[in-house]
């Protein structure tokens, strides 16, 4: 498994404790440093059943700051998958990526239920 996160994230800071004390290994990834490419957003997308929108952090700075919540609407998947690409900051994190989920955000009790801890 994979673990995206952004160390200074506060939310992440939490995942990677939960996965720490539930004895989860997995690889960790530094998601702005090591931005994810369009192929594996895409390949995220379609693991994790929701919508595109989910994938971007609609609280974060540089979402506000482009005006997504207005040009979101009027961009093709393709569009927005490689706008997603040019910062890892516009991705929803943590991301928890194993061979058949894709978990977005971080919420306890589904990555429990997903990894049968």
């Amino acid at each position: 498994m994979i673990f995206l996160q952004y160390p200074p994230c506060s939310t992440c800071q939490k995942a990677k404790r939960w996965l720490r004390e539930h004895g989860i290994d997995c690889q960790e990834r530094h998601i702005v440093d090591n931005k994810p490419s369009i192929d594996e957003l895409r390949t995220w997308l379609q693991r994790s059943g929701l919508p595109l929108k989910k994938l971007f952090n609609t609280s974060g700075v540089l979402y506000k700051d482009l005006g997504l919540k207005d040009k979101l609407p009027l961009m093709s998947e393709d569009e927005q998958l490689a706008l997603l690409a040019t910062d890892g900051k516009l991705v929803k994190r943590p991301l928890l990526v194993g061979a058949d989920f894709v978990l977005v955000g971080f919420k306890p009790e589904e990555w429990a239920m997903q990894l049968g801890v």
